[in-house]
């Protein structure tokens, strides 16, 4: 009969299965050899990852091969019960560092709009609800997943890829390969190569890479957003994966067996999961301690919209539920109104609009008043934190908005706004815009030097994203408080005139001011296609190189355009958190990005009363 080992922290116990043994174990050692050897504080805790499971009559079933591997790579396995209640799954979810989907039976090809060919296997249809499922909440969180045979098929079809059902009769090349392998599986039966330049070869090396094979599915087309990183000789792809913009890999293979069988090759895809869930648990848990606020999104847009909640996981960037997934606190809520006419009547009607704005948004506050509140101060904020609830601040994008009426300033100040926009992408009557600009004014009109005055005495923040050089110049000139660029991104990085040159950077840090990093592609990456989160990093880290860490944050600028690969909406800011993490910044300064500078800004700007 074969023995069982139990392993903890470092320590064997030893019980003899099925036979007599020499010596009763005793009750109290082993109470007292689990408080020895399991219980150290000192010891970092281990990252949790969940582990999907195998439905069966009235059960759910895996093979001990996995939680094992997970084990000894450093990581808490927890298995995963197969059920489709979404409310009950998103609660375990959340509670996750990571995520190994499991091999198992076909995938339903309906799931790819793809009738079953005749040598399906047999599927199961709870468990790829179940696991569908899984994907996606795992996935609106950024939370690290591995997928392992079965797994890594669904994973492709999850994000839009398809299978070939059978590999023998749907897949012309044959090179002698045999996919579904007699022998145990902790042996190596055929070769994959892994392409170099790629996160698996990060993690188990390039080239050629010994592996077991147990199936008859594979994938065909390779989802959008995923790249195949390993093909096997018959051109079979056998590995994929979204790296570096999403914490996503797959492999065909069934690297836990070989784990169990003494490879410590396979051993390093989860060790490498459990390091990223251990990053990912650290983003988290900083989240829990710092304030974080997005400075700029455009979402009362969406107010007007039938049946529109922020309460609801509705399809746009910005909502209570997509923050809560992300890690955000608070965020800047715009009334934006396009520049237009500039007589008289068109000037009234852009006030009214934007009144109309503010109002929609002071609706949506009261609507949801359990879950998120209005804020003006940074105590405000910090009240709204201790209390559980989301903090929405409000903004004026473009000072078309406040028509040639200063009064209008101190009305709007009274509605909750605490900052304005000068100006969007055309010259209006305050000053001249970076885009589409006519130059004018040649910077501020002498409007626009009243206009500056008035925000300083309301305490109102002054914004220069959209504003021309000229303006940013004669801005810097008369304003006596430190001033904001709510999404504006780094021009040496991405040559827009949207963006701010290293002099600008360097003006804003003298002046005690913040620039809020953009997330809108064409400012993020020459090649908008192409612009991802770890550019979007890469400029973070650029404007601290050039103005000092002190004078950086994020103004996502979502539901006006914003959206990069990777961070495409509230739920993936946790993305810039974990990404900053692995480039070395540290929680003092992740406060300072997320909310600490911009609220220093703040606090200056409203000293005033």
């Amino acid at each position: 009969m074969k023995s069982t080992f139990i392993y903890l922290t470092g320590l064997c116990l030893f019980f003899c299965s099925g036979q007599a043994q020499r010596s009763l174990p005793h009750l109290n050692t082993f109470k007292e050899t689990i408080d020895s050897c399991g219980i150290n504080l000192r010891r970092p805790t281990p990252p949790l990852i969940g582990l999907s499971v195998a439905p069966t009559d009235n059960a759910s079933s895996l093979s001990a091969y996995y939680f094992n591997a997970v084990v000894r790579a450093g990581g808490a396995p927890v298995l995963i019960p197969a059920i489709t209640d979404v409310a009950a799954l998103r609660h375990i979810v959340s509670n996750l560092d990571g995520l190994v989907l499991t091999g198992g039976k076909d995938v339903n090809p309906l799931w790819y709009q793809e009738q079953p060919h005749p040598q399906l296997g047999e599927v199961d249809p709870l468990r790829d609800a179940y696991e569908l499922t899984l994907i996606k909440l795992a996935s609106d969180r950024n939370i690290p997943i591995l997928g392992i045979c079965r797994g890594e098929q669904l994973i492709n079809v999850a994000f839009g890829g398809t299978l070939y059902q059978d590999i023998p009769s749907q897949h012309t090349r044959d090179t002698g390969v045999k996919h579904v392998q007699k022998m145990p599986g902790q042996y190596v039966s055929h070769t994959v190569s892994v392409k170099p330049e790629s996160q698996l070869s990060a993690i188990i090396g390039p080239g050629i890479q010994g592996v077991n094979t147990f199936h008859h599915q594979a994938v065909k087309e390779v989802a959008p957003g995923f790249r195949a990183v390993a093909y096997s000789t018959d051109s079979i792809v056998e590995a994929i994966e979204a790296w570096p913009e999403r914490p996503i890999l797959g492999v065909q293979w069934h690297p836990e067996a070989l784990v169990d069988g003494g490879d410590t090759t396979m051993l390093k895809l989860f060790a490498f999961l459990t390091a990223k869930a251990n990053t990912f648990r650290q983003a988290k848990e900083i989240h829990k301690r710092i304030l974080s606020v997005d400075t700029h999104t455009d979402t009362p847009f969406w107010f007007g919209r039938p049946g529109f909640s922020l309460a609801d996981r509705e399809r746009n960037r910005v909502n209570l539920p997509k923050m809560e997934e992300g890690g955000l606190d608070a965020v800047f809520l715009a009334a934006f109104i396009g520049q237009g006419k500039r007589d008289n009547e068109a000037l009234q009607t852009a006030v009214d609009r934007t009144t109309q704005l503010i109002e929609s948004i002071h609706r949506q506050a009261e609507q949801n008043a359990d879950l998120c509140g209005l804020a003006i101060t940074p105590d405000d904020f910090a009240r709204l934190k201790k209390t559980g609830k989301k903090t929405i601040f409000i903004g004026i994008e473009n000072g078309y908005g406040i028509g040639k009426d200063l009064s209008n300033l101190s009305k709007f100040k009274q509605m909750g706004v605490t900052y304005m926009t000068l100006c969007h992408s055309y010259d209006n009557d305050i000053c001249d815009s970076s885009t589409h600009t006519q130059n004018e004014w040649d910077g501020l009109s002498p409007f626009g030097k009243e206009v500056v005055g008035e925000m300083n005495r309301l305490g109102l923040m002054i914004d220069l994203s959209h504003a021309s050089e000229s303006t940013f110049r004669d801005v810097m000139e008369q304003s006596a408080f430190p001033v904001i660029c709510s999404h504006s991104s780094a021009r040496a990085l991405c040559d827009h005139d949207r963006n701010l040159t290293d002099e600008q950077l360097r003006a804003i840090a003298q002046n005690g001011g913040v620039v809020q990093v953009c997330l809108l592609d064409s400012y993020i990456h020459s090649n908008r296609r192409e612009a991802s989160v770890v550019h979007a990093v890469d400029h973070i880290d650029h404007i601290v190189q050039v103005a000092g860490i002190n004078h950086v944050g994020i103004g996502s600028d979502f539901d006006g355009g914003g959206g990069i690969i990777g961070c495409e909406a509230h739920n993936d800011l946790i993305q810039i958190t974990v990404k900053l993490l692995e480039k070395g910044y540290t929680e003092e300064d992740l406060g300072k990005i997320w909310s600490g500078n911009f609220l220093r800004v703040m606090s200056a700007v409203q000293s005033v009363y």
